[in-house]
């Protein structure tokens, strides 16, 4: 009974931590705009299994890709005796799940063999993390000291939490053994490890399970209340953040409804088009700093993996210039994570003399752009990034009246001749006129 009330007090605290975390991210969510309407869950459901469990865009870099998709799967089936040992320490069952019969058996199997596979997998990370130079990982937004110790230290977690579980299924497989108890092929690879316990007393190995079991179960705590302030927090986020997705062809860029019934008032006045009854009045044309964001955009950017595979394919980057996809998306989260308390403490109309704009994204880096979606398309967890991009420029152009010199004369000559040359609508096709293509 002791070790219940431990356990129940410390999985109480666990959850109390958890829960003030989702809070305020929910309360930074409030801050942030309205995006497109969530519909078509069939289809939603089959990008989420296609893209996030199948792993599918991962897979583009087949190796590392592979050795992913091993961790990601790993943990999906390790969960379950997760659950089981949360189970087990609030009631003071042993194994729990037992009752579900052979569909048990394989998923204590597959956990096991998973445990030294993801492992074996975690290792490869760091060794690539602290001591080959993989170029995507590198980037003016990666330079700082606590990227690196954020990813290390999530990983070295991840590795303690496997080791711990490997543990267990050895001491416990060897326990069971002494005790003439045949449980071949409950644990088919720590089977293998435990013969290294075969000189150790029973009392002992009920000891050693015991702290395993501990050490697993504490770890798992820490792990699930640091993630939030991790990058690894799309361990929790890629899945949510795949099935609420953009369902719309990359290249289609979203308008802005106001906008669009204007246009077409003003070419068309008898057109039956009529505005939306959710049309509401514009506050702030496009994006200037967080909290014109869209809920979709901040959940885009706590799902970022961090993985570099956006700028890696990005036409800009690649020839120069100083547009990272990637960093667009990180600029978000951290300006949230910076203005996002005030805004909540002193409500929307908080200023502090800074924005997204500028202050974390340059002007240069949103006109580099070429909205060719290569990131979007690239990208393991379906975050889009252009459609940032575009609101970014949207509020240059439609409020302070911001833009590169060329395209400031085109959309002069589309303001005065309805198209992007200088010449009038009567003058337009003058350049053929000698080339017996239409009539003088």
């Amino acid at each position: 009974m002791t070790r219940q009330i431990i356990f129940a007090t410390t999985f109480l605290i666990t959850l109390v931590v958890f829960s003030f975390t989702i809070v305020r991210l929910i309360s930074f969510f409030k801050l942030t705009k309205k995006a497109f309407p969530v519909r078509n869950p069939g289809k939603r459901l089959k990008v989420m299994f296609e893209v996030a469990f199948g792993q599918t865009k991962i897979f583009r870099k087949p190796v590392i890709g592979f050795i992913h998709a091993l961790v990601f799967w790993g943990f999906c089936v390790i969960i379950i005796g997760s659950i089981e040992m949360i189970t087990d320490g609030l009631t003071g069952s042993d194994h729990a799940l037992k009752f579900l019969g052979p569909v048990y058996n394989f998923i204590i199997a597959s956990g096991d063999i998973f445990g030294f596979l993801v492992a074996f997998s975690i290792v490869i990370f760091l060794t690539r993390r602290l001591f080959l130079h993989i170029k995507r990982f590198d980037g003016v937004e990666m330079k700082s000291v606590s990227h690196q110790i954020d990813a290390i230290i999530a990983l070295m977690l991840i590795l303690l939490l496997m080791v711990s579980l490997i543990g267990i299924n050895s001491v416990y497989y060897e326990y069971k053994l002494l005790k003439n108890e045949n449980i071949a092929g409950y644990y088919p690879l720590s089977q293998l490890v435990a013969p290294v316990l075969s000189n150790v007393s029973v009392d002992t190995l009920i000891v050693l399970c015991q702290v395993f079991w501990w050490v697993h179960i504490l770890l798992i705590f820490i792990f699930a209340n640091v993630l939030p302030y991790s990058k690894h927090f799309h361990v929790f986020m890629s899945v949510p953040n795949v099935f609420l997705s953009r369902l719309d062809p990359l290249g289609k860029l979203p308008n802005m409804e106001n906008v669009t019934y204007e246009v077409r008032q003003m070419l068309n006045p008898n057109s039956t088009f009529s505005a939306s009854a959710e049309i509401a009045p514009v506050e702030r044309f496009g994006i200037k700093d967080v909290e014109d964001v869209s809920w979709k955009n901040y959940l885009d950017a706590l799902a970022c993996t961090e993985c570099g595979r956006c700028t890696s394919v990005c036409p800009a980057n690649l020839t120069g210039k100083r547009l990272s996809p990637r960093k667009i998306v990180m600029d978000i989260r951290s300006r949230m994570k910076e203005k996002g308390p005030r805004l909540v403490q002193h409500g929307k109309g908080y200023n502090d003399d800074k924005s997204l704009l500028r202050n974390y994204i340059r002007e240069e880096e949103l006109w580099a752009c070429t909205t060719c979606n290569a990131c979007a398309q690239e990208c393991p967890i379906n975050i889009n990034h252009p459609t940032i991009i575009i609101d970014m420029r949207r509020y240059l152009v439609m409020e302070e009246g911001s833009a590169p010199g060329k395209l400031k004369t085109m959309f002069n000559n589309i303001e005065n001749n309805g198209a992007p040359w200088q010449y009038s609508c009567e003058d337009r096709l003058l350049w053929a006129r000698n080339l017996e293509i239409i009539n003088n």
